[in-house]
């Protein structure tokens, strides 16, 4: 562990692995980013730092990726669970998550089990109740990670894969977009607020008609939960919106840090 200016850096332990953990404890609202699916914390730098100092920071890396050690469950529910470690460790009380791709689906669903312990929900171009994958698109993308695998040592500085076999990374994958096809009554009976931050481009791998269904999918979210809002919609598209629209999303962040 060490210490630099206010941060505190170090691993947080969790179920067999440990978790590298920052924690700007600045003097404002808790703010706890959560990744994309193989992504690191280093993809908030532009996000925190158009916020600044008034907030507490708080960014960690899943199991198995960036610094933090390995494990043999990669599961959503093992994620879950490393925000419950996190939060404990940290002594974070109501944060703000803030999520991109795959962490936008773990904050609304940590949120929906815990409506009481959050402040709110940003959710950057994920979270979008798409239900699509069936047993050929399973075993598509079990094929794609075993063909791209031999990538995966220059896509992990990218966040674009992890420290995994081509297995696991294709069954977080699959996971996650079962679990996107289930999200719809989460968000209908949201009481915390979530805003949303929505791309127009497409993704790596995906065709913009298709990422076009995949957002449509929120409207009835948004006409049924007044909860849930559009924050913002951007011209990035979903890999690079963190480095290219960063200032929508802080936006976002502002826009909900007030005192409910």
């Amino acid at each position: 562990m060490n210490t630099k200016r206010s941060d505190w850096t170090g691993m947080v332990p969790v179920d067999d692995t440990a978790l590298a953990v920052r924690d700007t404890r600045g003097p404002g609202r808790p703010v706890v980013y959560l990744n994309g699916s193989y992504a690191d914390q280093s993809h908030w730098r532009r996000v925190i730092t158009e916020l600044g100092g008034g907030y507490r920071h708080i960014t960690y890396d899943e199991r198995a990726r960036g610094k933090s050690n390995c494990s043999a469950d990669y599961s959503f529910e093992a994620c879950l669970r490393d925000i419950d470690a996190v939060l404990t460790a940290r002594g974070v009380d109501r944060p703000l998550l803030v999520g991109w791709s795959y962490g936008a689906t773990l904050g609304v669903r940590w949120a929906g089990r815990n409506p009481d312990r959050v402040h709110g929900v940003v959710s950057v171009d994920g979270a979008y109740p798409y239900d699509w994958i069936d047993d050929a698109a399973r075993e598509r993308l079990r094929k794609l990670f075993r063909r791209l695998s031999p990538a995966f040592p220059i896509a992990r500085p990218l966040g674009l894969a992890a420290r995994m076999t081509p297995e696991q990374h294709a069954e977080v994958n699959i996971e996650i977009n079962e679990l996107l096809g289930t999200l719809g009554p989460v968000l209908d009976t949201a009481t915390f607020p979530v805003r949303y931050v929505v791309c127009t481009g497409a993704s790596l791998g995906v065709d913009r008609e298709e990422f076009e269904r995949c957002r449509a999918t929120l409207d009835p979210a948004l006409a049924r939960n007044p909860n849930i809002r559009v924050s913002a919609k951007v011209a990035s598209n979903h890999t690079a919106v963190l480095r290219k629209d960063y200032r929508a999303v802080a936006d976002a962040v502002r826009e909900l840090a007030v005192p409910r």
